[in-house]
């Protein structure tokens, strides 16, 4: 299933809609922990550039928890942390453990799947208004994000890590 795909059959279902909105804010709580863990893990190796970037982009997925959050809260839904998305972490997860390299590499991976489906999101006019903003809005963050960590992978680690991210990726129902 594409992205396209994937998204008409989610807006049009409340309860599909409404759960996966649930595990957007899971993710995008965990995705800002766990690259200040990987910011300050590396803080006495990386460029002090690199560890700014690394902050700023925690700093912002922790935002955007906060924008799905909000959109949560006006569907009558609490937004909690527990039982975040397993499928696509239980292939990278692993490998981004190995040095912080696999780590940034997996980071853009999967900056790179996410950019797809919310540019896909940005761009439907008949998305939800305010699923429609808070997206486009998070789609100008993102962008940044996949390049800052491809450009801290570098091209061989985004080879290196690719099969995982496509294991991944099949257990989400998505095609690479």
């Amino acid at each position: 299933m594409n992205s396209k795909e994937w998204w008409d059959s989610v807006k049009s279902n409340p309860d599909k809609l409404n759960n996966w909105l649930l595990r957007q804010y899971r993710g995008e709580v965990t995705a800002g922990d766990r690259i200040r863990k990987l910011a300050t893990d590396n803080i006495t190796t990386l460029p002090e550039k690199d560890y700014i970037d690394l902050y700023r982009i925690s700093v912002e997925e922790k935002r955007h928890a906060k924008w799905v959050g909000w959109l949560l809260f006006t569907r009558g839904i609490d937004p909690v942390v527990k039982d975040a998305e397993a499928r696509y972490w239980s292939k990278t997860l692993p490998v981004a453990a190995k040095s912080s390299k696999h780590a940034y590499a997996v980071g853009a991976h999967a900056e790179a799947m996410r950019l797809e489906r919310i540019k896909v999101i940005a761009e439907d006019e008949s998305s939800p208004p305010d699923i429609r903003i808070v997206f486009s809005n998070i789609l100008r963050d993102e962008i940044g994000h996949e390049e800052t960590f491809r450009r801290l992978a570098g091209p061989e680690m985004m080879q290196e890590v690719l099969p995982s991210h496509q294991e991944g990726l099949a257990l989400l129902g998505l095609t690479p």
